[in-house]
């Protein structure tokens, strides 16, 4: 049977209707068929840091930190920065906290870079000392040699420099350094990670994959627990080269 135009139009414009409105109703409905959607995205605020030195990387509320000793002309510290702190980025549980230690074959540069990333973290905070740090590194010829000749820090501000012309990073470096001896730290990068729940720690020498440390978290915990019911010590997993939890 044949339509009349005028028929044929209207069901062309109720044709239409139809399809808009179960394209908006397929519109609406998106959310439904992609799940992940459907509920907003929510993160845990991170707690502020306490006010350095010692400046601090990760999450302050972390149960774990990894106190590094480190020496800004060390190529092996250089060389590990990167790996430590992607590490850190992945592991909310465990922190990072730096503290200086310059060797004497690294001298002077080991301690201008340092009172240089100290001065950073004096005027802007935990952010801005770790942002020293990498430029450091990713600009000093290393072993001694410091940074090229003309070589000016970007963020060198007037107040930055007040920082450097006074004795305040000097006396943050050498109580870090004191402290490192008092443990019998000599060489760069040496790792002491610490438990704050129970307040044990654990000497790590040399730098340490994710692996490692994963051990010697568990290594430190599993201390914690051996503790309360047995006198001996745990067995020292053979990733793990350091000295025993304390």
């Amino acid at each position: 049977m044949c339509l009349s135009s005028f028929t044929r139009r209207h069901t062309s414009v109720a044709l239409l209707v139809a399809v808009v409105g179960a394209a908006g109703w397929l519109l609406l409905r998106t959310p439904d068929a992609a799940p992940e959607f459907t509920h907003p995205i929510t993160t845990v605020s991170e707690p502020p840091k306490p006010a350095g030195p010692p400046w601090l990387y990760g999450r302050s509320d972390a149960r774990f930190t990894v106190v590094g000793y480190a020496d800004l002309e060390c190529p092996y510290c250089r060389a590990y920065f990167p790996t430590l702190q992607r590490w850190i980025d992945t592991h909310p549980e465990v922190n990072w906290q730096w503290h200086h230690l310059p060797l004497p074959m690294h001298e002077p540069a080991a301690t201008a870079g340092a009172r240089l990333a100290e001065c950073a973290g004096e005027v802007g905070g935990h952010a801005a000392f770790w942002q020293a740090v990498a430029w450091l590194y990713a600009h000093t010829r290393g072993d001694g040699q410091g940074l090229p000749e003309g070589l000016r820090y970007p963020d060198l501000t007037p107040t930055l420099q007040q920082c450097l012309d006074s004795e305040r990073p000097d006396t943050v470096i050498r109580a870090q350094a004191a402290e490192a001896a008092r443990q019998s730290i000599a060489a760069t990068p040496a790792l002491q990670l610490r438990d704050r729940e129970s307040g044990k720690t654990l000497l790590l020498h040399g730098p340490m994959d994710g692996d490692a440390l994963l051990s010697a978290i568990d290594l430190l915990a599993a201390s914690d627990t051996a503790g309360a019911e047995s006198s001996h010590p745990p067995d020292m997993p053979t990733s793990v080269a350091g000295d025993m939890p304390r």
